[in-house]
């Protein structure tokens, strides 16, 4: 199994936007997120000052393309939740089952505001596979999915048990960077329940220490990601 990481867009030209690839030994692809798609947050697509931009490399449909694997070849897309930047372009894979919170798949629907709203035509085109689960659950041998809500209710990381590198936990936006790691900071701007957010961080914590993880992944830190490996590079 290997885990390719990809930077599909930028917050304020500075933070990164991930997603995730997965492919595993028996030849399925896993797809984590879908990244950013212009419009949104309801900016004017393409418009330079937007608060998040597309990356240089592109969207994640290109990024994919350019290492060989077309929406079709995506079996499973796990939505750790819809947030604009991370929910883009589901609709572009329509093969895949989406493997969700129940939880969060509910909330999202009746979420009256941009945050999640629009983007929906997107998340929530007709013909989407949805399969809603409740808190932590092993996807496959291997791929862990862990219920870390806060940020939004139903948020999700994933705990990765790679062979050569080890246990590598993506925390995604339970834990956005390096310094909201400490549950005793202030908690990220845009977490909606900030003292579930603490208990996240704690339980996410813990994991990478009962679990010796070797790396954790930050969402959106920017000094993180410089030195991580980027698809077409990956961790095995």
């Amino acid at each position: 199994m290997r885990l390719l990481p990809f930077v599909v867009a930028y917050v304020q030209g500075v933070h990164p936007v991930p997603a995730y690839l997965v492919q595993t030994d028996d030849g399925r692809n896993i797809l984590i997120d879908t990244g950013y798609r212009a419009g949104s947050y309801g900016e004017v697509p393409g418009s330079a000052d937007a608060f998040i931009t597309v990356a240089p490399e592109g969207t994640i449909i290109e990024q994919l393309a350019a290492i060989g694997v077309l929406p079709g070849d995506i079996d499973i897309l796990v939505a750790t939740h819809l947030d604009g930047d991370h929910a883009g372009f589901h609709d572009a894979f329509p093969n895949a089952e989406i493997v969700i919170q129940r939880g969060h798949l509910a909330f999202a629907r009746d979420f009256p505001g941009i945050r999640m709203a629009g983007g929906r035509r997107w998340w929530d085109a007709p013909g989407l596979r949805y399969r809603e689960i409740e808190g932590d659950t092993e996807l496959l041998p291997g791929v862990e999915l862990i219920a870390s809500g806060g940020h939004v209710p139903g948020h999700q990381s994933v705990l990765l048990l790679l062979p050569e590198t080890g246990p590598v936990l993506l925390a995604i936006d339970a834990i956005p960077a390096l310094a909201y790691a400490d549950p005793d900071v202030d908690r990220f701007p845009s977490d909606l329940d900030p003292v579930a957010s603490t208990e996240s961080v704690r339980k996410l914590n813990g994991l990478a220490a009962e679990r010796d993880v070797t790396l954790v992944v930050y969402g959106h830190d920017a000094e993180q990601w410089k030195e991580l490996r980027i698809a077409p590079d990956f961790y095995a």
